[in-house]
């Protein structure tokens, strides 16, 4: 979810969820060592959290200042990414790579804890490469469970390091769910969450049975609304689902406000363009929040022009008359 899940983008996931924890693009330990550390780690502590700092890198000692900073900075967890495939990360030696090296993963997990009070958590792949022995992934957990974590967020797909890109390491690595279920049987103890393909309530609420949680990527961020249903049908929340007008009216103000601050508008709604999918007239919508003609006008303006290209595009029912 690298340049996705930015500030702008929690901020609309948590006007559609108040518990889901939400979690930053993963940032890297030694960006936050020698960066812009407010760039970084700047957020709405009223408008998103809960939320997760996800890191990466593989030094103990720079991944302790890292997530120093960030439990400083008010973050609720810190995660240890160790399942990105990307050839960047690879050059980085973290990621993926780190499933090779659970002892790294085990010391750097040390480390972080020692550092700071909130829980450090990872969250990995069940494999690297062809590679699919199950017990592969369960000495990388036992390893790593041993330094203090106590959660891991299993993304039920091996990562191949070599001829897939990113992209196609989401899709051509088989799923295998029961990887991950059987991780929970064999560590009762620990969190298992499970990550990797899950698209509606229905194929979330098919996993919990067999595990603690569920981790939403794509499937949230490109049907957004469905994050709608999560408070009441796994948190027990009943309070009443926004309308959709509502949440877009929310989102003008606040690209207003950005927008105020520097920020142009468009860097915030080209989060939320999923916001109508499936919907009569939702992709004339997203033209024209897309429309690049537009990033002169007022959010105001363009919602309106949205709204009224979407109800122009509905389909008008009529009944004839009978003589």
């Amino acid at each position: 979810m690298m340049e996705w899940t930015d500030r702008h983008c929690r901020h609309f996931h948590r006007l559609l969820t108040r518990h889901a924890r939400l979690y930053t693009v993963m940032i890297t330990s030694g960006a936050l060592r020698h960066g812009d550390v407010p760039k970084h780690l700047d957020f709405d502590h009223d408008g998103e959290q809960p939320v997760a700092l996800q890191l990466g890198g593989s030094e103990p000692d720079e991944l302790a200042l890292a997530a120093r900073l960030g439990a400083q900075w008010g973050y609720d967890e810190i995660n240890l990414n160790c399942g990105c495939p990307s050839e960047r990360v690879q050059k980085g030696a973290f990621g993926a790579c780190l499933m090779n090296e659970p002892r790294t993963v085990a010391d750097g997990v040390k480390a972080m804890r020692d550092a700071v009070d909130i829980p450090v958590t990872v969250k990995h792949r069940i494999g690297v490469d062809r590679t699919e022995s199950y017990d592969f992934v369960r000495d990388f957990v036992g390893t790593v469970s041993e330094a203090g974590c106590e959660v891991f967020i299993v993304h039920a797909r091996n990562a191949w390091l070599q001829g897939l890109s990113p992209k196609e390491n989401r899709e051509i690595p088989p799923l295998r769910y029961e990887v991950v279920h059987r991780l929970k049987r064999d560590f009762p103890q620990l969190t298992i969450v499970i990550n990797g393909g899950l698209v509606g309530l229905d194929a979330i609420e098919a996993q919990l049975p067999h595990v603690d949680g569920a981790m939403i990527g794509r499937d949230a961020y490109h049907h957004p609304w469905g994050m709608a249903s999560w408070d009441a049908c796994f948190f027990g929340d009943a309070h009443p689902v926004p309308e959709r007008e509502a949440v877009e009216a929310q989102m003008v103000r606040y690209m207003e406000a950005q927008q105020a601050a520097g920020v142009p508008w468009a860097h915030v709604a080209r989060h939320m363009l999923g916001l109508w999918n499936g919907e009569p007239g939702a992709r004339r919508w997203r033209q024209v929040w897309s429309d690049h003609r537009l990033k002169a006008e007022s959010p105001a303006t363009v919602a309106r022009l949205a709204d009224e290209a979407r109800r122009a595009a509905r389909p008008t029912l009529t009944m004839e008359a009978t003589p």
